[in-house]
């Protein structure tokens, strides 16, 4: 890099203190003028990038990937492990650009989503364009994101298109070009949100200098946007998910978070008299608009994808009633068909009276023959790929075929594009600018592309200003997906004045308290189910610590305690030939399984605390020990699933979704204790039982404050199963279910008890009348029954709606 005077001294900062940084020959740079020249609005960044030594960088990078970790940002990986989570791959250095460069780039991305609006609107309606020529009839009909179904279906709302992104990059002569068009589902907006927090924590000092645009305005017009769909007040708004297996399921519960939106998946949803309902466990309430995350094939079996196992049956009827509108329209998928920025300069003019003012990367389908001629011509400089797929080349995966392979190899792929013309296309080979990132410590280039969104608004479009910008992993143009290893980073938009602050929230003065809404009553079976996995785990903790301390005592596995705790253990399918039972790993990776299905609902801190619990479990497995080891091993998981739940209790929320948790706990709690009261109290238990049942139950010193005897059973009932005032009893359990119950919606109506209500009535009050002499293992037997039939209630009233 070399400059002369100032700004060769500004050029030159970024060559101080081992930040070194040489460009790729051939291509353009974002840091970094065509002159070589620091562009201006780096300098500020560079320069104070450059004043950070090896061990302050590291510090901040550092504070950026805690905040990343604590936060729980992932992505899936596909292939490999069953839907394996990885660490959200931040490049920490963010993509500066002049706000003025990002105005006039701004304006051509509204131009192409009006563009792509008005198309999707004429395909699904009167279909001028390809009755005039415009497009190709094949690259329509054949095209398997047509969806046919939809044809002349007017959207609710009144457009098609309400949320777009842009995968743009900058060319070799500087200007910025449209790599893909995103109007299916576009994913990323959620992260960008989170890339800022991410990068601003490991440069807030630098944030706080440079005049940044902020995000929050893009989204609280958006969100405005949205809420004047609602047909009434009481119609929800919803962010659709596929469900937690989904590689951005991260940024969907954190997107309907962010915005205020319920995250609900196809099976909360039903179609009644063509209104789509959300089950609730209120009862059915009325969804009136819906921002998809699905793929369009997938939103409804009845009518379109029948193999679709995460749909909702009866949407594309509710959109013919126009009682929901859809965010993006079903059938916007075939806009991001590879071919179609073939047609698009042609399409503009028709259908706007102008050019288009952002030109997509050279395209040719290869169904028409000059294109087809032109494309064989000129094969060394061509990618050629699947006409039909939505991704571009380098996210389609090996679809696309660089034209600069062997002769052998290109005779055959110029025989397949003469075969199977209608179904290829040809792209030229693309060079992206690059971009800095630290790599091994140093700033090195890297190529890049920028995704960038564009809302639909109360004004109009509007574009976000800023993005998500992704990085390669090398040189190598393909390498930028992160299913390929690629990076993320920031986007700053900088004004050389100060910008305005905004925010998502509404000004103080207007300050209301917001009720939370109806709870889903998928959510409320996981939270149930949550609270139920939690529980079990600890109940086998304290048994198996009881098991191998014991067995540490004495390593005898016939002595008759250790014998009958054996026996027990098995009817409960936990194996003590294993240290670690995997059915103690499966429950606490089911209660995992269950807090995935509510990451919107769940605390960043009690998501981490149960992560951290699955894997010190997982962990033991391997290396633990019988006997003392094992002792050790227990005490180590009890406290951290005490520390889960300890976050859990002190932290959320007292509404609906903390009732089907804490019920699902003191269920099973009951369960639990019933058990191994009615198997371990009865007159032929063996020596030291009672013992270790007040062990068990982690009541040692209660027993002694409250008894002046050793323990015996009747001491041991009235405390394990009678007393009110032990968190351990099974009436405490019953008592606390009744106090939750009580609260739930529909429980008692005009002054009548729901039969659920009713039944924990009877139980409880069933329970208050007994005394220590009464309680025989009949009774325990017919309490295990009763509580377990008050699992199946609560199903059939509350989620099987």
């Amino acid at each position: 890099m070399t400059g002369t005077g100032a700004k060769g001294a500004q050029a030159n900062a970024s060559e101080r203190k081992g930040l070194d940084y040489r460009p790729l020959a051939g291509s353009p740079d974002e840091m970094l003028g065509p002159d070589g020249v620091v562009r201006p609005v780096w300098r500020h960044f560079l320069e104070r990038l450059s004043g950070m030594d090896a061990v302050e960088l590291e510090r901040r990078i550092e504070r950026a990937d805690r905040y990343l970790r604590d936060a729980g940002v992932f992505y899936r990986v596909y292939g490999g492990a069953p839907n394996a989570e990885r660490s959200w791959p931040l490049s920490h250095v963010p993509v500066l650009i002049n706000d003025r460069e990002w105005l006039a780039l701004s304006e051509g991305l509204k131009q192409r989503a009006e563009l792509l609006e008005r198309v999707a609107a004429d395909i699904y309606s009167e279909n001028r364009l390809v009755r005039e020529g415009f497009l190709p009839p094949a690259l329509v009909a054949g095209n398997p994101e047509f969806l046919r179904p939809l044809v002349g279906l007017k959207p609710a709302g009144g457009h098609f298109l309400h949320f777009v992104a842009f995968e743009i990059g900058r060319g070799p002569n500087g200007d910025w070009w449209v790599l893909a068009d995103r109007t299916q589902a576009p994913s990323g907006a959620g992260f960008a949100l989170e890339n800022r927090v991410a990068t601003t924590r490991a440069f807030s000092d630098v944030y706080a200098e440079t005049h940044v645009h902020r995000l929050a305005s893009f989204f609280r017009a958006f969100r405005d946007q949205l809420h004047s769909y609602r047909r009434g007040p009481e119609d929800r708004i919803a962010v659709l998910t596929p469900g937690p297996a989904n590689e951005t399921y991260f940024e969907h519960s954190y997107i309907a978070r962010y915005l205020g939106f319920m995250l609900l998946e196809g099976e909360d949803l039903t179609v009644v008299n063509g209104q789509v309902m959300v089950r609730t466990v209120a009862g059915l309430k009325p969804v009136s608009v819906l921002w998809r995350r699905l793929d369009a094939n997938y939103a409804d079996p009845l009518e379109l994808d029948q193999t679709s196992q995460i749909g909702t049956p009866g949407l594309v009827q509710a959109l013919r009633a126009e009682s929901v509108t859809i965010v993006n329209a079903l059938g916007s998928g075939l806009l991001e068909t590879r071919a179609f920025p073939a047609f698009l300069p042609a399409i503009c003019r028709r259908m706007l009276g102008e050019d288009l003012r952002l030109p997509s990367v050279a395209t040719w389908w290869c169904g028409q023959k000059a294109e087809r001629d032109h494309v064989i011509r000129n094969l060394d400089r061509m990618v050629i790929g699947p006409a039909y797929s939505r991704l571009p080349f380098f996210d389609d995966g090996n679809e696309s075929l660089s034209g600069a392979g062997p002769k052998d190899r290109n005779a055959a792929l110029v025989a397949r594009l003469e075969r199977e013309s209608h179904r290829l296309v040809g792209q030229e080979v693309v060079k992206l600018s690059t971009t800095p990132a630290f790599v091994d410590g140093r700033l090195s280039p890297r190529p890049m592309s920028l995704r960038v969104f564009v809302a639909r608004t109360r004004d109009g479009w509007q574009v976000m200003p800023g993005g998500f910008a992704r990085i390669g992993a090398s040189d190598d143009v393909s390498a930028i997906a992160m299913q390929k290893g690629g990076a993320v980073a920031d986007v700053w938009i900088v004004s050389d004045a100060p910008v305005k602050w905004s925010t998502l929230l509404p000004p103080e003065e207007t300050f209301t308290r917001n009720m939370p809404g109806s709870l889903p009553s998928r959510a409320a079976d996981n939270l149930f189910w949550l609270g139920r996995y939690i529980e079990r785990a600890e109940g086998a903790l304290r048994i198996l610590r009881a098991w191998h301390g014991r067995f540490a005592e004495y390593p005898d596995r016939e002595q008759p305690l250790l014998a009958d705790l054996t026996a027990y253990l098995d009817a409960l399918d936990i194996d003590t030939e294993e240290t670690v039972p995997e059915s103690l790993v499966m429950n606490i990776s089911s209660a995992l399984y269950s807090a995935s299905n509510i990451r919107d609902r769940f605390s960043p801190d009690g998501w981490l605390a149960l992560n951290d619990l699955a894997k010190t479990a997982r962990d033991f497995r391997a290396k633990v020990q019988p006997g003392d080891d094992a002792t050790r091993a227990m005490t180590v998981l009890l406290r951290k699933l005490a520390g889960f739940a300890g976050l859990v209790h002190e932290n959320m929320y007292r509404f609906t979704g903390w009732r089907f948790l804490s019920i699902g706990r003191h269920l099973e709690r009951g369960l639990h204790m019933a058990r191994l009261l009615g198997h371990f109290s009865g007159p032929d238990a063996p020596d030291g039982a009672l013992d270790m049942l007040i062990e068990i139950g982690d009541s040692v010193m209660t027993h002694r404050r409250r008894y002046n005897v050793a323990t015996a059973r009747l001491t041991v009932t009235d405390l394990l199963a009678l007393d009110q005032l032990n968190p351990r009893s099974i009436f405490y359990q019953l008592n606390e279910i009744r106090t939750e119950v009580e609260l739930l919606p529909n429980a008692i109506v005009n002054g009548q008890y729901s039969s659920f209500c009713r039944e924990v009535l009877r139980i409880y009050n069933t329970l208050s009348l007994m005394t220590p002499e009464a309680m025989t293992t009949d009774i325990y037997a017919q309490l295990e029954s009763d509580m377990e039939n008050l699992s199946d209630l609560l199903a059939k009233t509350y989620i099987s709606i």
